[in-house]
């Protein structure tokens, strides 16, 4: 998969609320899987309505899944996070009533950011919001 990124331990160094969570939701875990995992339960519960997990079985007829993709949509933009092959490639697609008119690749950070920065101008208008990115940042 072309413009994928691995997902290894350690943290940026740059400072910010998003880079802080990646890099703890990296240390706190071994593996793509349980990054994903974590990662897509930690925006469920911050984001109920906004967010759509895709699980897939693990084996044929296994009833254990594992989070295929994950999107979050905030306002014109769709987050997608695709795990694939031991990868995960995460991008921002543009929506514009409901048609995707531009799609880009993002790194880790790059995405946990433009979804933090989506969030934090949100928050200005909207309580919800702010209580969503305080529990990510918080949680």
């Amino acid at each position: 998969m072309a413009d994928s990124i691995e997902i290894r331990d350690g943290a940026s160094e740059d400072d910010g609320g998003f880079e802080l969570l990646s890099a703890s939701l990296r240390a706190s875990s071994g593996d793509l899987k349980t990054f994903v995992e974590v990662l897509a339960d930690k925006l469920e519960q911050a984001l109920p309505g906004r967010v759509t997990v895709e699980r897939r079985a693990v084996k044929r007829f296994s009833k254990k899944k594992r989070v295929a993709r994950i999107e979050v949509a905030l306002g014109d933009n769709r987050y997608i996070a695709l795990a694939q092959g031991g990868a995960l490639e995460t991008r921002c697609a543009k929506a514009v009533r409901g048609v995707v008119l531009k799609s880009e690749v993002l790194s880790l950070d790059a995405w946990l950011e433009a979804i933090a920065h989506d969030l934090a101008i949100e928050a200005e208008a909207s309580e919800q919001s702010r209580l969503a990115l305080e529990q990510l940042l918080g949680g």
